[in-house]
């Protein structure tokens, strides 16, 4: 018999995080914990507020009534947790962490016995013109090879000066620049500053402008001169037909992944499966997660064999994060088993 129990863990971030929705200091999380016959599982519901679907006031509710009917089973649980993404992946996380011989063992693979590692692009938060290039400078220092810089929270004519300040020391070829407006652009005026982006030699933009407005984003999918990849625009969409009708509509370059925000392990995989159809590129990107959560999605990640540095550098972000065995070596993230899980709540 199962038995299931939710935990709120709050974490630090080791330096306030700037985004388009405002300035990050602490970072909410939840954890399922599972237990039969002495054996324990353990996943992360990974919400993140004002962005999260499942950002709702009877959330933590939701998470007891889950806990309450565990006895039902992953599968059909899934089903009526439709509408909390979030709490479906730390379900999908703590089921398979029960089987697990080691409970952090999800998904074995050369990845968790540290032979190979996953290429990842180094993040560089929102901020003031001389922090944002202290960023990069220590994100090419470390061996990144690939930069995603966030944009649309300074002013732009000072975002370009940065990019182009990168491009004038390390080309295309030598360093991969992504970046990423969440929405910050209008419809009116993205193209403009699509085009001068483009002139950047720029791998491609995230969510250029907001979620749901899906004639305007297939009209700027069309027309644009720099690859589009959707991420908000895939949250709360959560049928297949939507999916399709999502990717049909736009038909963007790319689109990007975060289990947390898009239904875990089974909502990923329609996604990229309906992506692959209409021959759309795709990566995976953690979602702030503690490393309960970034070890659930780097261990997914490596078993679906895309090349493509993936968003998964958040690691070391907090001041109070689990002690796990990942590690950020050269601009990829491994595993190195000579360090110990501590997971001690």
């Amino acid at each position: 018999m199962i038995k299931a129990t939710y935990q709120k863990y709050i974490l630090n971030f080791k330096r306030p995080s700037g985004t388009s929705r405002g300035i990050l200091t602490t970072k909410e999380t939840w954890f399922i914990i599972l237990s039969k016959n002495g054996k324990q599982g353990i996943g992360e519901c990974g919400i993140l507020r004002t962005l999260s679907i499942d950002d709702r006031p009877d959330y933590e509710e939701k998470l007891k009534w889950t806990c309450e009917h565990i006895h039902l089973g992953l599968e059909t649980l899934l089903e009526e947790l439709y509408e909390f993404p979030s709490i479906q992946f730390g379900l999908e996380q703590a089921f398979l962490s029960l089987e697990s011989s080691t409970r952090f063992d999800l998904f074995p693979s050369s990845f968790t016995k540290g032979e190979k590692a996953i290429p990842i692009n180094g993040l560089v938060w929102m901020g003031d013109k001389e922090f944002m290039k202290t960023q990069i400078k220590e994100k090419l220092a470390t061996g990144f090879s690939c930069i995603k810089m966030k944009i649309g929270a300074i002013d732009f004519e000072t975002e370009i000066d940065l990019l182009q300040s990168i491009r004038k020391e390390f080309s295309a070829k030598e360093i991969e620049l992504r970046v990423d407006a969440n929405g910050a652009f209008t419809p009116a005026k993205a193209l403009e500053k699509l085009q001068r982006l483009s002139e950047l030699e720029l791998h491609s933009i995230e969510q250029p402008i907001k979620q749901g407005q899906l004639e305007e984003m297939a009209n700027l999918c069309s027309k644009t001169p720099l690859p589009i990849a959707l991420d908000e625009e895939l949250i709360g969409v959560f049928s297949v037909s939507e999916k399709q009708k999502v990717l049909q509509t736009i038909q963007p370059q790319y689109i990007i992944l975060k289990p947390s925000l898009v239904g875990g392990i089974k909502g990923s995989n329609e996604w990229i499966q309906l992506a692959e159809k209409q021959d759309i590129a795709w990566w995976m990107t953690s979602a702030l997660e503690s490393n309960i959560g970034l070890n659930a999605i780097a261990q997914f990640t490596f078993t679906l064999n895309n090349n493509m540095p993936q968003g998964l550098g958040t690691g070391g972000l907090y001041t109070n994060n689990i002690e796990a065995p990942l590690e950020v070596i050269n601009g990829a993230l491994q595993y190195n088993n000579s360090k110990k899980w501590n997971f001690n709540l």
